[in-house]
């Protein structure tokens, strides 16, 4: 990081703190650093399948200059968040994260707040839209494993730009909350950036607690195309359809349907004593966040480098956790599952996942549906168990379905990769 920034930081910071009363502004910090131990050398070697159809990324884009930490072995910080809250009035607050650690630009979190009676909340800025619960309601500090779940963080776990409002009702023993929101609906990885969608994505979600132990609801959200569509002409859509000429009408079925992208889902998280349970499921259109909408041609399926092969192709997600603590120890078992063509449609005449022409397998040999399994095996210490936050080690094997990977030379078959994870955690 160049100093000029740290520099800037710290001013920022500092600045706060000094300027405001000590009750009105809160400063904390999150830093957590992983050690990757791959567990087989393709993780290394091996590329994503061709013609683009690897539709999950092992590691994501966080983790600093590395494009994917999960890729070799070796240490890697994998956040360095600073979070900042201030208290203006008694009704306004202000919170802004950073995290000078990760690619620019490295502002997440910039919101406002207003809360003008007990039960009315409104907010304003950046941040996440409220689809998906882990995506989006457990933090960074709080996260079980070293990582989310695949299909929330490649569709949800995203920060954009809009406004919100909420009704809480109830109360400890049972209540909840009605959130909705209108927000850019950017593209997936386009997070923390100006608006450049045309049109806008609305959500619906509803909380409820009944107790302490039992959290539940269930969330929405919809939108369509992110381009211009008042000429409606074919040039207006060429980015959803790489491969396929105006004449098959696929380009009109497009415009007429706004390319919808929708997400659905709901949550229970159990946490009394010394178990936890959490089960979340998702499911919807992919819409935009895949543009292209076939793999190529029928003569040559490989050469486009598409991630969606249908017009109302659907995803389903879901995660199951179990989880039980005994004094500074807990140990924690996952099995997440992503599959992104959930349905199997697509235009062309044959497979495009195992094919390369009608009856023709793959040459590489390789079967890469789209639908991906992981088993997470965690164990966790927390320096203080009443605290587990502010200071933990995390120990995750990740092991993973077969078809992550695409077999290098000398290989037959799709290949997967397992990793033996450490992430050390400190919260102040």
């Amino acid at each position: 990081m160049k100093k000029s920034c740290l520099a800037l930081i710290a001013a920022l910071v500092a600045g706060g703190v000094t300027t405001a009363q000590a009750q009105d502004v809160k400063v904390n910090a999150l830093f957590i650093g992983w050690y990757t131990q791959m567990l087989d050398n393709n993780l290394r070697l091996n590329a994503a399948p061709a013609g683009g159809l690897s539709y999950y990324s092992l590691g994501g884009t966080k983790g600093g200059s590395s494009t994917n930490p999960l890729n070799e072995n070796g240490f890697s910080v994998r956040r360095a968040e600073i979070y900042l809250a201030a208290k203006v009035t008694d009704e306004i607050s202000a919170n802004v994260m950073i995290d000078p650690n990760q690619a620019a630009p490295i502002l997440f979190d910039a919101f406002i707040t207003y809360k003008p009676t007990s039960n009315l909340e409104f907010r304003i800025g950046q941040f996440k839209s409220f689809v998906g619960y882990e995506a989006t309601s457990v933090g960074s500090p709080d996260l079980l494993f070293v990582d989310r779940s695949m299909a929330q963080r490649s569709l949800v776990d995203f920060r954009e730009r809009g406004v919100s409002g909420s009704y809480l009702f109830g109360n400890k023993d049972f209540g909840g909350k009605v959130t909705a929101g209108v927000f850019n609906g950017l593209r997936a990885g386009a997070d923390r950036v100006n608006d450049n969608n045309a049109q806008k994505d609305v959500t619906l979600r509803v909380d409820f607690n009944l107790g302490a132990a039992h959290k539940f609801g269930a969330y929405l959200g919809q939108g369509q195309t992110d381009l211009t569509d008042k000429t409606g002409t074919a040039a207006a859509t060429a980015r959803q359809f790489a491969g396929l000429a105006p004449s098959t009408g696929f380009d009109a079925a497009v415009r007429d349907n706004n390319d919808k992208t929708t997400n659905y889902g709901l949550y229970y998280y159990f946490n009394q004593g010394p178990w936890h349970f959490d089960t979340e499921v998702m499911t919807g259109l992919l819409g935009r966040r895949f543009p292209s909408l076939i793999n190529g041609t029928p003569t040559a399926p490989d050469t486009i480098a598409a991630k969606r092969q249908h017009l109302d192709q659907a995803f389903l997600g879901f995660y199951l956790t179990a989880g039980y603590t005994v004094g500074h120890h807990s140990f924690l078992v996952r099995y997440d599952y992503a599959n992104f063509n959930q349905g199997d449609k697509w235009y062309t005449t044959f497979n495009p996942y195992n094919e390369s022409a009608p009856g023709v397998a793959r040459t590489d040999g390789g079967d890469y549906t789209p639908k991906y399994t992981e088993i997470t095996a965690g164990y966790t210490y927390a320096f203080k168990p009443e605290l587990v936050r502010k200071a933990n080690v995390k120990l995750n094997y990740i092991a993973r379905s077969k078809n992550f990977l695409a077999p290098r030379a000398g290989q037959v078959g799709e290949q997967g990769g397992d990793s033996l994870v450490a992430a050390f955690q400190i919260y102040f």
